[in-house]
């Protein structure tokens, strides 16, 4: 497969993919509540289709490296999440976005300059997670407000996230394993996700649909380990199947120990 092609292939599957995603999402989260909205929004489907495009080209090794890097930004990804659900609750749109994302890219420098290992990004996310958990948990449960949504509406959102997609990909640069893994964990469904609900619902409904979210990064976290040690292991494609299935799992947990009065 030709460079061009495959980047033309990743970019229009990723934007048709993640809108799709994250109509989704934000739709769930307005008739189901922030619990599910935040949980759906952290599945891998959005990192999938790059990975899997990843591993047309490159050997399982290669895809396991990517994963440590894609660790190492889910903690960062916690922070940014963290940032917009702390300012969100008494500031606009634009300066908790903004504030959140310029978190995520002076972090997002710093990550891709360290030499990783599997073993210190997970360290990093078990520090992150615990803290980031704690400050959050007090704004999860927050009702959402009733929304009517027209066809043209999810038109807009679509055409919207799938150009966010295909602005951030053709800028994005790809260094390796490690900037590979990086681009794939970019949270444009978390941003997206924002710039929809935000100026829909108001500041802390969407605040508590990624205040949820913090718990699904949990299982992408322990998605990217399994993914690491499996592709090595048993090669790519089982690696990617065992790593959905970890952050489904998860996500059904979290749900069940909710419904069940299980404090999560």
């Amino acid at each position: 497969m030709s460079p061009d092609l495959y980047f033309a292939l990743t970019l229009i599957v990723k934007m048709v993919i993640t809108a799709g995603f994250v109509l989704a999402a934000t739709v769930t989260a307005e008739r189901a509540g922030p619990l599910v909205g935040g949980l759906v929004a952290t599945l891998p489907i959005g990192a999938g289709p790059v990975y899997v495009f990843l591993a047309f080209d490159h050997d399982a090794h290669f895809i396991a490296q990517g994963a440590v890097a894609s660790l190492a930004i889910n903690a960062v990804n916690v922070i940014f999440a963290t940032v917009y659900v702390l300012m969100a609750q008494q500031r606009s749109l634009i300066v908790s976005l903004s504030v959140g994302l310029a978190v995520w890219t002076a972090l997002a420098l710093l990550i891709l300059w360290v030499p990783w290992t599997v073993f210190t990004a997970l360290a990093i996310n078990l520090v992150v997670l615990g803290v980031c958990l704690w400050l959050v948990r007090p704004l999860r449960r927050v009702t959402m407000p009733p929304v009517r949504t027209r066809w043209y509406d999810l038109a807009i959102r679509a055409a919207l996230v799938a150009l966010l997609v295909g602005v951030t990909v053709s800028l994005s640069f790809r260094i390796g394993p490690g900037g590979s893994g990086m681009l794939a964990v970019f949270p444009v469904v978390l941003i997206s996700i924002v710039l929809i609900l935000h100026p829909r619902v108001g500041g802390k409904p969407s605040a508590a649909v990624l205040a949820n979210a913090t718990l699904g990064l949990v299982g992408f976290a322990f998605a990217t380990l399994v993914l690491h040690v499996a592709a090595e292991l048993l090669g790519s494609a089982i690696g990617l199947a065992l790593a959905l299935g970890t952050a489904v799992g998860w996500s059904m947990l979290v749900l069940t120990a909710r419904r069940h009065g299980i404090a999560v």
